[in-house]
């Protein structure tokens, strides 16, 4: 079964939520030993292996893995909210690594 090499974050720096998607990255990458890359604006992968609306066209920011057998797949393309509607660290985190454990 392919296990996760590394970690992509295709991302804008004038996006609102840039620095807690970076965060995001660094903290997964440190904790699961993964090696992690930064894609601006790289619309063409996320169109091919992200998510996107009904017409087709992506968003940003968004958070891949890249398998050991050359496959990517989508890890978190909407930030969760917490009780207060503000943007949960903690509830990405969990929701990443989930999908993570699924994949091994």
């Amino acid at each position: 079964m392919a296990k996760p090499r590394k970690l992509i974050l295709v991302t804008a720096p004038h996006h609102p939520q840039h620095k807690l998607w970076v965060q995001l990255l660094e903290e997964i990458a440190n904790e699961k030993g993964l090696d992690k890359e930064v894609r601006i604006e790289d619309y063409v992968l996320l169109v091919e292996h992200g998510d996107t609306d009904d017409l087709g066209m992506a968003w940003l920011p968004q958070l891949l893995v890249e398998l050991d057998n050359g496959e990517i797949k989508l890890l978190l393309s909407r930030m969760p909210l917490d009780e207060n509607l503000q943007p949960s660290l903690e509830l990405a985190k969990k929701e990443v690594m989930k999908k993570l454990e699924e994949i091994q």
